[in-house]
């Protein structure tokens, strides 16, 4: 199994942010196994870096997201695939659909987010953390 992991799910794992953080440590633990290959988008990497700069040192920060790509790969999204997300309108968001192209790069089989209503009209499934977690228990 491929899967595509949001920003968000990414920032309560490293902030340890309640409510969220016991699922999305189950995520990153379950996405270091042998049974899912885990990814982040290129774009979340720097936005978690900026994100981080008011709590977090810059060489916290750098660890951190060292750490994070110690268990999930970087996903890119090549020119041709920014420019559609661009010019895509059925995304709210740009960042979403940038989420999208990553996923779809990878082939992965969900996005795994706490903002499913934010995937709509994504053509890759999203799925919150703790059914993500469930189904790979199974």
């Amino acid at each position: 199994m491929v899967v595509l992991i949001d920003t968000n799910v990414a920032l309560d794992f490293l902030t340890m942010r309640q409510p969220y953080y016991e699922s999305a440590r189950d995520v990153i633990r379950t996405c270091a196994g042998d049974k899912v290959k885990g990814y982040i988008a290129f774009h979340s990497v720097p936005n978690i870096f900026y994100i981080l700069r008011k709590s977090h040192s810059e060489a916290d920060r750098r660890a951190m997201l060292i750490k994070l790509c110690s268990v999930l790969q970087v996903a890119a999204a090549s020119h041709e695939k920014v420019c559609d997300a661009i010019e895509q309108t059925d995304f709210s968001d740009l960042e979403d659909c940038l989420q999208e192209k990553c996923a779809k790069e990878i082939s992965a089989d969900y996005i795994v987010t706490r903002n499913i209503e934010d995937f709509k009209s994504s053509q890759v499934k999203a799925i919150l953390p703790r059914e993500f977690v469930e189904m790979v228990k199974k």
